[in-house]
């Protein structure tokens, strides 16, 4: 991968990985200490393993979904127990962020961990995280846009003067400049189709969501890939991550039981009533899910969403999905600990 631009040479031949790093606490069965713990005897293993590319650190908050509030402390972490490993944001939450203080925080990140940060951003879809920080849900994607272009300029002008629609800034010298030159490889998170057909049209590189089936994947991508090319802009040797949950397990039926607790998980954090009752406030008229709905939703995620089985089963899916979709990058979120080992020992190598 060049680390400047995120694009790798047209004649690339081997799947790459690396690992969407949730922070969940599920029940709050164990102290939270441990939660970190483990994500970090996690990570060790990833940086000597030599499987990974990079970790990328998911920012939540105000949830048990994932404890993780700022991506640049776990970021300067990472970075302190590790010499290889690419540090991915996944993502840092633009909008919510003064632009200069985000642009300094990636940039400092960048420079301690000798150059190596995937800048990961996206808009963010949770309505009470917007609400909490008075912040309005409506020009989220107008202030998302400028934010990153501002994060941009900072990296790169000497000293940055910039007059937009929530920011106006004269003559700020913005320091640190990040290691990487002109700055380190930047992707933007991108589900819905209006995110991909923009961020086609202005060139971005896009990280691809856990949540969408892998056949909604394959439409977006190759939707992706086609605003590319009309727009101008270089498609071939793009690196696209693309997030998919992962259960791993000696046999088929052990990992279905993963993926079914892990889509009840995930469905279950998804519909909280901490949540509800900001959507319902900011979305009037939308009916609490029922328990139909919700036994409908994990099914979606087992039958669709979720790699799972026993490692042969696991490689096998992945190829197919590389022949089917273009899975070039695959950005795993493991649903057990066991999953991970797994993937690590047994499934990895059968890929490369």
């Amino acid at each position: 991968m060049n680390p400047t631009t995120g694009h790798v040479a047209p004649a690339r031949e081997r799947l790459h990985f690396g690992v969407l790093q949730f922070f969940s606490w599920p029940g709050r069965k164990h102290p939270l200490p441990t939660v970190y713990d483990r994500a970090l005897n996690r990570i060790d293993i990833m940086e000597r393993s030599g499987a990974y590319e990079a970790v990328w650190l998911a920012e939540h908050h105000f949830t048990t979904y994932s404890v993780s509030p700022s991506v640049s402390v776990m970021g300067a972490l990472v970075a302190a127990r590790t010499r290889r490993l690419r540090i991915g944001t996944a993502v840092s939450l633009a909008p919510m962020y003064h632009p200069l203080r985000l642009a300094e925080e990636i940039a400092l990140l960048d420079v301690v961990s000798g150059g190596r940060v995937n800048w990961g951003a996206g808009r963010g879809n949770d309505p009470g995280e917007f609400q909490v920080f008075g912040l309005d849900l409506d020009s989220s994607y107008a202030r998302f846009r400028e934010n990153v272009d501002i994060v941009l300029r900072a990296w790169q002008d000497e000293r940055l003067t910039y007059h937009g629609d929530f920011h106006t800034f004269e003559d700020v010298e913005v320091l640190p400049k990040p290691l990487q030159r002109p700055h380190p490889p930047v992707w933007l998170a991108s589900s819905s189709p209006d995110a991909i057909a923009w961020s086609a049209a202005a060139g971005h590189s896009i990280l691809m969501d856990p949540h969408s089936t892998h056949a909604d994947i394959g439409v977006k991508y190759a939707a992706y890939r086609a605003g590319l090319a009309d727009a101008g802009h270089p498609v071939d040797g793009r690196v696209t991550p693309m997030a998919r949950l992962i259960a791993v397990a000696p046999t088929d039926e052990e990992a279905r039981e993963i993926a079914l607790r892990g889509a009840r998980w995930t469905v279950g954090s998804m519909s909280d009533p901490s949540r509800r009752k900001y959507s319902k406030r900011l979305r009037p008229g939308a009916p609490p899910p029922d328990e139909g709905a919700r036994r409908s939703a994990v099914d979606r995620y087992v039958d669709d969403v979720i790699i799972h089985g026993s490692p042969a089963r696991v490689a096998e899916r992945i190829q197919a999905l590389q022949e089917q979709i273009g899975l070039h990058y695959l950005l795993c979120a493991p649903l057990s600990h066991s999953s991970f080992l797994l993937l690590t020992d047994e499934v990895i190598p059968k890929l490369v």
